[in-house]
This record gives structure tokens, sequence and C-alpha cells, in this order.
């Protein structure tokens, strides 16, 4: 397939570097998992593995359908467009750096609204890193509103097709940052998203939480007050974990609790519009609510 031709379909992107993954993650699993060179939690259990395979394909399944309905709103959008913008170098360019933009502030309301939680938070609940964790991904995304996103884009000037294929040029470079078996990047760690960086915005230990949330380029975490370093070994998953390889319930648990949770009897219209969107809970929150429970 030619660039014209996925710049015409971009929705194909991610299948077509699907066999670079795979000779990624055979690579990591007979280096780093068979010959013992990685950690406990960054090897492969074939349950969980399947589990993130099934995730993917759940994932890609739902942005194809619903691909068709939100191309259309693109489209209507940018008849109304700012700017009449020429794709070339450099214009492609300044595409790919304002769309990392628009990932970081989607990335962070990921993590602050509980709404858009509910679909982020399956790939955040596997306790091992590994490229496979890469393909942990929710068919929810577009029913939480990942596409609202990307419409500033859109009606900037921004050609709809143009907008899809960064956005998963974005996506599919973030594969290569679920692994342990890259330390640490020299001077590129000040500019890009890494590895490190990565692995930190897994954790579950208290500094951890809710930083890095970089697409491609770490800088917006620096100037937003939300990067912080890998230093204390990570201890990856989430507060609330998932015991389980199903991948619906990976997928629609949060939701289930949080619906459970907002139309329970008894609750104002204020505490229910905070169950659906305002931030999730803590670490100290989920703590404090253990304590509260357990006297």
């Amino acid at each position: 397939m030619d660039f014209n031709s996925l710049i015409t379909h971009p929705e194909v992107l991610l299948l077509v570097l699907a066999p670079l993954f795979f000779v990624c993650i055979l690579l990591e699993w007979y280096f780093g998992d068979r010959k013992g060179h990685l950690p406990d939690n960054a090897r492969y259990q074939l349950p969980e593995v399947l589990c993130n395979f099934t995730l993917a394909g759940l994932h890609q399944g739902a942005d194809i359908l619903t691909g068709l309905l939100i191309a259309k709103l693109y489209l209507w959008f940018f008849d109304w467009r700012l700017l009449d913008i020429q794709m070339g170098l450099s214009s492609f360019i300044a595409l790919l750096i304002a769309q990392d933009f628009c990932y970081y502030w989607f990335h962070r309301a990921s993590h602050r609204v509980r709404w858009m939680w509910a679909a982020h938070v399956a790939h955040h609940s596997s306790e091992r890193m590994n490229f496979s964790t890469a393909f942990r991904q929710s068919l929810m995304y577009p029913f939480a509103g990942m596409w609202i996103f990307w419409l500033p884009l859109v009606v900037l000037g921004f050609d709809p097709n143009w907008v899809v294929f960064a956005v998963l040029l974005n996506l599919g470079l973030q594969f290569f940052v679920h692994t342990q078996a890259v330390k640490t990047l020299g001077p590129l760690e000040w500019i890009f998203n890494t590895p490190s960086h990565h692995r930190v915005h897994h954790g579950r230990n208290p500094q951890y939480i809710d930083k890095n949330y970089a697409g491609v380029l770490i800088i917006w975490d620096r100037l937003f007050g939300t990067y912080i370093k890998e230093e204390e070994t990570v201890d990856y998953g989430i507060t609330k974990p998932v015991k389980s390889f199903n991948p619906l319930v990976v997928t629609f648990s949060e939701w289930r609790d949080m619906f459970s949770e907002a139309f329970a009897p008894g609750l104002s219209l204020k505490q229910r519009w905070q169950l659906l969107f305002a931030p999730p809970l803590s670490n100290s929150d989920v703590k404090a609510t253990e304590k509260r429970d357990a006297a």
C-alpha cells in the first residue's frame, strides 16, 4: 500500500504496522522473557497476551465502525474551516506537533474525567509492562468522546484524512514506549516520550499517578507541570485492580461501577454528575475508603 492510499484510508495504518509490532513482541519475548533478561512483571503470560490481542481487535473494530459516522461529522466541520491548509512537509510537521498537543489534553482528560477514565482504564489495568500492553485498548473510546479532541484541527483547516492519519501514527509510535527492555535514551529524554517516561505513567506508586501524559513529545508534560522522572521502581497497574483476563470484564468493569454508583437511589443531581465526570478516585482516596469500610 502506497502513502497516498494510506492518507485516503488512514484507518488501516495500524494494520499496516502490525507486522512490525509482532516482530518486536517476538523479539522481546525471546530475548527478554525466555532468556531471563527482564523482570518478572515484563514476562509474557498467555492468558493476558490473548486478552490484550482480543482487546486490540475489539478496539480496531469499534474504530472502523464508528469511524464512518465520525468521518461525516469531521467533514461537516471541515466545511466551516478557518484556513485552507495545503499539505506539504512543513504543514505535515505542524499537524503532527498540533495533534500531539491535542493528544496530551485528551490523555490528561482520560485520567481526570471519570467518564473518559472508564474507557482508558482498560489500558492501565495490566500489572505487567511489555510490548503486548500497548495492544490493551478499549472499544469504548469513541463512546467516551476521544474524537472530540481532534475537532479543533479539522476546524483549523487540516484535512480530516490527514488528521486521522496523524492520530493513528501517534498511537502507532506509542507502541514502542511499552517496554522495560530500554532503560533511558540519553538527551532524547528531554524532548520525546520514552519507555522510561511511559513506565512512570503506568505506575500506581503514589508519586507516579497522573504523570507523564505524553504521546510522542514529553515537552507538554514539562510545560504543564505533569512530568516526573523515573526513580523508584514502578509498580504497574491501577489502585482498583481488575483481577480478570476476560476482555469484556476488563472493558466494562469501570463502566458498570460508575453507572451503579451514579444511579444509586438517594443522590442529588450534583452527586450523580460528580460520580460521572469528576476525577476518579486517587490512590489516597482508595486507601481512605478501604480504611473507612474496614472500620
